[in-house]
């Protein structure tokens, strides 16, 4: 597989509508660096947290899903297990963990790395 150098600044709109209402996205542009190999994003969830919109069970069809705390935290449910992430936390999901967001800071920011880029998501 073939990549290619590329490089990405913030600039003011670098936020962009995305995977869910709740959450606002900055690709870091690497899907078509990687040839969809590769997708990593800036997720900065919307606040007010609404647990009715927010919390739902779900899984992810993926290989590989990492996160990383910027800003804030994010209390979750990772089968069974209940965790809050705060900032400089890190996790690694394995493939199709049932999870769900249980609530998360106003200022919450998360850096996601996944492979491969184009996944699906599957509500519980």
């Amino acid at each position: 597989m073939t990549q290619k150098f590329f490089f990405n600044h913030l600039t003011t709109s670098s936020f962009k509508e995305g995977l869910r209402a709740y959450a606002k996205y900055r690709d870091l542009g690497l899907v078509e660096a990687t040839n969809g190999l590769v997708r990593a994003h800036v997720i900065k969830l919307v606040p007010p947290f609404v647990e009715k919109e927010v919390s739902k069970r779900h899984t992810h069809d993926i290989e590989f899903q990492f996160l990383y705390c910027l800003k804030g935290w994010m209390k979750g449910e990772y089968d069974g297990e209940v965790v809050t992430m705060r900032e400089g936390s890190s996790w690694l999901q394995p493939p199709n963990i049932k999870h769900t967001v249980l609530g998360y800071s106003d200022d919450c920011e998360l850096l996601e790395i996944i492979m491969p880029a184009d996944f699906d998501t599957n509500e519980l």
